[in-house]
């Protein structure tokens, strides 16, 4: 897994970027090696924001989150690309074992 976390008006710690790993290592226990992840974080007024894009086997996703604490606002981007990991493969795995699809002779 290859995460490239950058910051907008916003320095990035050591500290920042252990969260981060830490709490969207939940999504990339799903997968493999050859994943890579670019996250955000942001400071826009009284707003922190973060994002992240994930790609994959010629798949993209894209997750948005924000919140006026940078860490909560991390605790629910890890949530929602979590979610959208887990649908993406069990969607994938679904149509790819159960025979669907399948040319009928």
């Amino acid at each position: 897994m290859q995460v490239t976390i950058t910051g907008h008006h916003l320095p990035i710690t050591e500290a920042i970027e252990t969260y981060v790993e830490q709490k969207l290592s939940k999504a990339w226990r799903h997968f493999g090696q050859g994943i890579e992840a670019h996250v955000t974080l942001s400071v826009e007024k009284l707003e922190q924001k973060a994002e992240v894009t994930v790609h994959f086997q010629g798949k993209d996703l894209h997750a948005e989150a924000a919140h006026t604490d940078l860490y909560a606002a991390i605790d629910l981007l890890a949530d929602k690309i979590d979610r959208q990991v887990v649908r993406y493969k069990e969607l994938h795995q679904t149509s790819v074992h159960s025979g669907r699809g399948a040319i009928a002779g």
